[in-house]
């Protein structure tokens, strides 16, 4: 891919991740804290809770690689999983990349009460160009953020390449399956502005590709439509409280959009896991 194309993908994701309506209703629907899928015991689960077992079951699947050592999180958002990995995860430093200046002024924030800023730093960056040296972190972690590279083979390569030996790759994306129709996904596509999705096989081959072994997998499709489904439950059911946080456009084109994932979930046209991959 050419490097004007990578460039035009990370402006997209930058400036719908900055604006006021997506900044509200992250911070509002998911707590501000962790914004990505959950693991939900019961359909009806609150999403925070649901979010943070996401992020438990992470750092148990990151292996001894992450404890002591340093992490650095792609996509890192509001940083929710930085602060858990610093203070319950055994991580030592945790740097947080993410293209959206406006999460990256609340993370900093957040840190700074809670008395994290010197263990976390945050930088400003994208993961296809990730601002690190080589061989520079003992895990390289991410949440739902790799969707959003239109290269994503060059952000497998970017993660093997500030990945110490020994270290290890962890992260959630969601996923298309191979036999996925492509018209039937193109309402997922126009929610957060894509133009495709990877899977599990590419993933692995843009792996190996990279010098990476595979590591422990779970592929947890049914959390997709369900986490998805409580937020458009939580939003409509919220919608009033709302009003003149976030747009009532925003609103609508979001719960049609959140619409068209769980059924693309439940039609199995989409899925989601946690991957991990090895630098031996």
């Amino acid at each position: 891919m050419k490097a004007e194309s990578r460039a035009e993908d990370v402006a997209v994701a930058e400036d719908y991740y900055d604006s006021d309506d997506a900044d509200r209703f992250y911070f509002n629907i998911w707590g501000g804290e962790d914004i990505h899928v959950g693991l939900y015991k019961t359909p009806d689960e609150p999403i925070p809770p649901a979010s943070r077992r996401t992020v438990e079951t992470m750092a148990e699947m990151m292996g001894p690689a992450g404890k002591g050592g340093s992490i650095i999180d792609l996509g890192a958002g509001y940083g929710g999983s930085a602060r858990y990995l610093v203070t319950e995860g055994g991580a030592k430093k945790v740097v947080c990349v993410n293209i959206s200046e406006t999460q990256n002024r609340i993370n900093r924030e957040k840190n700074k009460a809670a008395g994290l800023d010197d263990k976390i730093e945050v930088l400003h960056g994208s993961f296809d160009d990730v601002p690190a040296k080589d061989e520079s972190f003992d895990v390289v972690w991410s949440q739902d953020s790799f969707l959003h590279g239109a290269d994503r083979e060059q952000i497998i390569k970017e993660c093997e390449r500030v990945l110490k030996p020994g270290g290890r790759v962890i992260f959630t994306d969601i996923l298309q399956t191979p036999d996925a129709p492509a018209d039937k996904l193109q309402p997922v596509y126009d929610r957060i502005h894509l133009s495709s999705l990877g899977s599990i096989d590419f993933y692995d081959q843009a792996a190996e590709k990279a010098g990476l072994v595979p590591g422990p997998k779970k592929e947890l499709a049914e959390m997709l439509p369900r986490h998805y489904g409580r937020v458009r439950e939580e939003l409509m059911a919220r919608r009033e409280e709302l009003k003149g946080i976030v747009s009532d456009e925003y609103a609508d084109r979001m719960i049609a959009g959140l619409g068209a994932w769980v059924d693309g979930g439940n039609s199995g046209w989409l899925s989601w896991g946690i991957l991990t991959y090895d630098k031996p």
